[in-house]
C-alpha cells in the first residue's frame, strides 16, 4: 500500500521539512522523546568499496565526508553508557562499509566485551573477506552475541546488480555463505523495490535461501528486514502530531525512541551525537557531542522521518 503511493509521488514542496515545530500547513508538527537508549549507532564512516544508485548516504569510494571514527572514540561513549546507567542493550555499527575502517573489529570486541550486543552492517564483499579472521575470532570468543546483517537490494543478481553495479552479486554470496557457516546471529537487508509487494520479496528471498543453503526463514522480519525504497527529492506527507491517532502508530515504536547515532565529520575535532542513521549530513539534527546532550525530543523534519520510519514502520536495530 506505501510503496504503491510512494511510485505516484510528484517532486517534494519545498515549503515542507522547513520549520521543526510546525509543518507548511501551520500544524504542530509530531515529535518524539527518547523513551531510552536502547540502541547506539556508530558510523564508522562513509567510504566504501562500491557505490550504490540511490545510497541515501551516498557512500561510495570517493566520499569521506564522515570520517573513520576511531577506536578510543567509538570507547568514550562505551564509557559513558557504563558511567551513566544507560542501559543500552545493542552497539550498531554502520557506514559506509564499517570493514573499511581498521578499527573495526577492535572497536566491535570492545563492545562485546562490556556485555553489549553488537549488530555490523556489511555489504559482505571484499572489505569483510579480508577481515574475516579477525571475526572468525570475534564468533569463537562471543558466538551470538555477534550479529551481522547483509545488504541484499534484491533476491535476483540482476535486480541486485542494478543498485550495487556490475560484479557485485558473486562476492557478495561468498561472504555471506562464509557468514552463515559461523557461529553468529546472521541477517539480511532488503529493499522492497517500487511495484514489488513485501510478500513478492519475502518469498523471492525464501527461493534463494534455499537454493543457496542459507539457513534463514524469509519470512521472519527477524531474519529478512525489508526496507522501503526512500528518495527524499519526492514528495510525502509531513507528520503532525494528530497523525499518531489517525495512523493507528505509537511514537515510541519510531526508531528515534530508542536510538542514536554517532558520527565524525570530516575535519572535525571530535564526533557528534545525531538522533538516527537516517540523517547522517543534516546539520539542523546535531544534538551536541555527548550522549548527554542528546536526550531531548526529535521533531520529525524530514522526508525520511515519515516514508522510512512512522508510515514505512522499519527500523535499523536488531531488535530485543
Amino acid at each position: 500500500m506505501i510503496q504503491a503511493m510512494l511510485a505516484e509521488r510528484p517532486a517534494l514542496d519545498t515549503k515542507k521539512f522547513q520549520n521543526p515545530e510546525v509543518t507548511a500547513k501551520g500544524e504542530a508538527r509530531a515529535a518524539v522523546a527518547l523513551a531510552g537508549l536502547r540502541t547506539l549507532w556508530i558510523n564508522t564512516g562513509s567510504l566504501c568499496n562500491i557505490e550504490c544508485d540511490g545510497c541515501y548516504i551516498e557512500s561510495g569510494p570517493k566520499n569521506d565526508r564522515l570520517a573513520y571514527i576511531t577506536r578510543n572514540e567509538a570507547a568514550a561513549f562505551l564509557d559513558e553508557i557504563t558511567r551513566d546507567g544507560l542501559g543500552t542493550q545493542e552497539i550498531g555499527f554502520t557506514g559506509g562499509e564499517p570493514f573499511m575502517n581498521k578499527d573495526m573489529a577492535a572497536m566491535a570486541g570492545d563492545a562485546l566485551a562490556r556485555g553489549f550486543r553488537v549488530l555490523i552492517l556489511t555489504n559482505a564483499m571484499a572489505p569483510l573477506w579480508q577481515k574475516r579472521a579477525a571475526v572468525a575470532d570475534l564468533a569463537r570468543r562471543h558466538g551470538k552475541a555477534l550479529a551481522l546483517r547483509v545488504s541484499i537490494d534484491h533476491f535476483t543478481p540482476a535486480g541486485h546488480e542494478a543498485v550495487r553495479g556490475a560484479n557485485s552479486w558473486a562476492p557478495m554470496m561468498r561472504g555471506l555463505k562464509w557468514l552463515a557457516g559461523l557461529d553468529v546471529t546472521l541477517s539480511v537487508a532488503a529493499r522492497q523495490p517500487i511495484g514489488e509487494t513485501e510478500d513478492q520479496t519475502r518469498t523471492g528471498f525464501a527461493r534463494l535461501f534455499a537454493a543457496e543453503g542459507i539457513d534463514l526463514d524469509a519470512h521472519s522480519p527477524r531474519d529478512l528486514v525489508v526496507f522501503p525504497d526512500m528518495d527524499a527529492a519526492r514528495d510525502v506527507p509531513e507528520i503532525t502530531t494528530a497523525c499518531w491517532g489517525i495512523l493507528g502508530v505509537d511514537p515510541a515504536s519510531i526508531m528515534c525512541a530508542t536510538a542514536r547515532m554517532v558520527v565524525k565529520r570530516k575535519g572535525a575535532d571530535a564526533p557528534v551525537v545525531l538522533p538516527c542513521t537516517l540523517l547522517p549530513y543534516d546539520s539542523r539534527f546535531e544534538m551536541g557531542p555527548t550522549l548527554a546532550d542528546a536526550g531531548g525530543p526529535v521533531h520529525l523534519n524530514h522526508p525520511h522521518c515519515a516514508t522510512f520510519c512512522v508510515l514505512g514502520g522499519a527500523n535499523c536495530s536488531g531488535g530485543d
